[in-house]
């Protein structure tokens, strides 16, 4: 990771008109079709959570943008993505854990699983510091329609949640909804990054 000068990058511009802007980040929704990650998911004995968080990291890493962040009112360009997971810790708590993106998909699962075990036995979160990280937060015990995250102006990750999803004659779907500071990326490459999700969902090969 290092910092950039915003002026030598595609991101100027929004950079100069977002970075202090009082509510820089946006949220949209976007209903995906998850019928092939249940259907893995029940088949292979996968997490469809772990599943979710890899199409995640595999939609993201194509997109150059993913890679660049506002921090502490400076950018930040990254070599590496991350994707985080809430996880239920042994204090009836929750923890925050930071996994690093690996195209291979038997890597992530090995390391979401070692990960999340780890935290949620020590209730202690798993910080990856030297990655852009996307947050992720899954309410599957609850239907909800779709949440918009809290901006805090400390941190500025792109952030997705959902809630459970829904089962319906021929398809299972899944409401997602996903947040992103304005200076990072502009609505095209967030749609971008919704769509690139849908395609890795739909042609997932475990």
């Amino acid at each position: 990771m290092k910092e950039v000068n915003p002026k030598e990058t595609t991101r100027a511009y929004a950079f100069e008109m977002w970075m202090q802007a009082p509510m820089p980040m946006l949220t949209f929704f976007k209903t995906l079709n998850v019928t092939r990650l249940v259907k893995i998911s029940r088949r292979k004995g996968l997490k469809f959570n772990m599943l979710m968080c890899w199409c995640i990291g595999r939609a993201a890493s194509s997109i150059k943008e993913f890679y660049m962040l506002p921090v502490g009112g400076k950018l930040i360009q990254y070599d590496t993505i991350a994707v985080n997971t809430i996880v239920a810790n042994r204090e009836g708590e929750v923890s925050s854990c930071d996994i690093p993106f690996s195209d291979d998909l038997q890597q992530f699962n090995t390391d979401y699983l070692r990960l999340t075990r780890q935290v949620a036995q020590s209730c202690q979160n798993h910080d990856i510091t030297d990655s852009m990280v996307i947050g992720t937060s899954a309410l599957a015990q609850y239907e909800i329609d779709g949440a918009v995250g809290m901006y805090s102006g400390i941190f500025n990750n792109p952030f997705m949640i959902w809630g459970s999803y829904k089962k319906h004659l021929l398809k299972t779907t899944l409401t997602v909804s996903f947040q992103f500071h304005h200076t990072q990326m502009d609505g095209a490459h967030a749609s971008q990054f919704l769509n690139t999700l849908q395609k890795e969902i739909t042609t997932l090969k475990p």
